[in-house]
């Protein structure tokens, strides 16, 4: 039996009434994606008010990879509201904070002394982070990535690359924040595969030392280990590592965002495993709260120590229901099985991909790390190919798949599917992106058959 159910077309009556009503009470700002409104979801499905029934390849951008409802995380949180829902951590504290922070200080890499800070989410670890590097260092200047994105507070988006829509109006922006490539800069990407030299990396930092800002202003470098927002790009071999070297050789704090690429995501409990890196403060959140907002600082115990006693804090930072759900995070990932079944989804998903992108000449790419999967469309020269996306995305909606964009040129597919979805939901679903596929190529012109040269 199908997982995916319609039952009238999309959007249903009753998402276009409550479409309609959002549009008189919601500022135009707060996009919409979709035209869904959901009422029912369970582990890698969605059941919209219409009682259409999708499979779910967004995952609440990546807030669900322990599953919509997960039954530890559900009995947790029972548990916690037979308890007590709010006491402000700083008036009185709670032990679910203390045992948050214990897990993130074990279980993040490093085998250094760590302490952690938790706050409501990953913008607002970003700007914490920042605090606690400058309180450190004394230092003013941030540097972050080509593409990279930090959230929508004014700080956030002074670190992200993009700029529509998160920055058009909102200027201007913060100072002493600049820029450096993600290894190769961007549009040499899908031309130049190869790894970097240390040497490589050290002479690229070396003139936005000269050029741009001096070593010794720099509180931080930001980057996350894959790109999310920024189109799911995996750094050239051997760029983290270097950059982190030159961090600790220039006395810079090295700040790993992890707020999409954590809790299995990649395929490992955090993306920096992957490349051997141990950041001197790491930020997660989305699915660190299994469905509830949750955000941590998690740093070295002397950077984090920075800040004077009241310089951190916050109302409803690490909220005990929130805390709650995250324990029961770390028991659903204790036993590896998880993070086994991210990287088969990435390995389905490969085996599947490239196969198409021999198939289909506007696939300028496959790529990603554990179930973080992507797909760039690109035209005919080259040039990234937003019609391509859009027609897929579209497509897959109106056939009971829900799919996110991503990229500067919002030319790239992403997949964020809940880590539990199963095989059948699976196969299933990337059935639908197939189908997507023929019918973007039959209205972009290109032959069904057309081969890569």
């Amino acid at each position: 039996m199908s997982s995916i159910r319609l039952k009238t077309e999309i959007p249903g009556p009753n998402s276009r009434a409550l479409t309609a009503r959002r549009s008189q009470a919601i500022p135009r700002g707060v996009y919409a994606s979709t035209p869904l409104f959901v009422r029912h979801a369970e582990g890698a499905m969605l059941e919209d008010v219409d009682g259409n029934r999708f499979l779910d390849l967004g995952g609440g951008i990546g807030c669900s990879n322990v599953g919509q409802r997960n039954p530890r995380v559900l009995s947790a949180l029972r548990s916690q509201l037979d308890a007590f829902l709010h006491l402000c951590f700083q008036v009185t504290g709670y032990e679910g904070y203390v045992e948050v922070a214990e897990k993130l200080n074990q279980l993040t890499p490093g085998k250094f002394a760590k302490k952690t800070f938790l706050v409501n989410s990953g913008a607002e670890a970003v700007e914490n982070a920042v605090k606690i590097a400058r309180a450190f260092t004394g230092r003013p200047a941030v540097i972050s990535v080509e593409d990279g994105f930090h959230g929508r507070t004014m700080l956030g988006m002074s670190l992200t690359s993009k700029t529509h829509p998160y920055k058009e109006g909102f200027g201007p922006f913060l100072p002493d924040v600049y820029r450096i490539p993600f290894g190769v800069p961007a549009n040499a990407r899908l031309a130049n595969r190869g790894p970097m030299t240390s040497e490589q990396v050290a002479e690229q930092l070396d003139q936005t030392f000269r050029r741009v800002v001096a070593a010794e202003s720099v509180a931080a470098i930001v980057v996350e280990p894959v790109l999310g927002e920024g189109g799911f790009v995996v750094p050239p071999a051997g760029f983290l590592p270097a950059l982190a070297q030159i961090c600790r050789d220039r006395g810079i704090v090295f700040i790993a965002d992890e707020v999409q690429t954590g809790f299995g995501r990649t395929g490992e409990l955090f993306a920096c495993t992957h490349f051997g890196i141990e950041p001197d403060i790491i930020i997660t959140a989305k699915s660190l709260g299994g469905g509830l907002p949750l955000a941590a600082i998690t740093g070295r115990a002397e950077i984090m120590d920075a800040p004077g006693p009241g310089g951190l804090g916050g109302t409803f930072g690490g909220n005990p229901a929130s805390c709650a759900a995250a324990l029961a995070v770390f028991e659903e990932f204790a036993d590896g099985q998880l993070l086994a079944r991210a990287r088969a989804l990435g390995e389905q998903f490969q085996h599947q991909a490239t196969a198409w992108q021999k198939q289909r000449s506007f696939i300028g790419d496959v790529r990603g790390m554990g179930a973080m999967q992507a797909i760039e469309f690109v035209e005919a020269n080259g040039a990234p190919c937003a019609k391509a996306a859009k027609k897929l995305v579209h497509h897959c909606l109106d056939h009971g798949v829900l799919l996110l964009t991503a990229g500067t040129y919002d030319n790239i597919v992403r997949l964020l599917m809940p880590l539990n979805m199963t095989d059948k939901e699976f196969s299933e679903a990337l059935q639908v992106l197939e189908d997507g596929l023929s019918t973007a190529a039959s209205e972009l012109g290109e032959l069904a058959a057309a081969v890569r040269g």
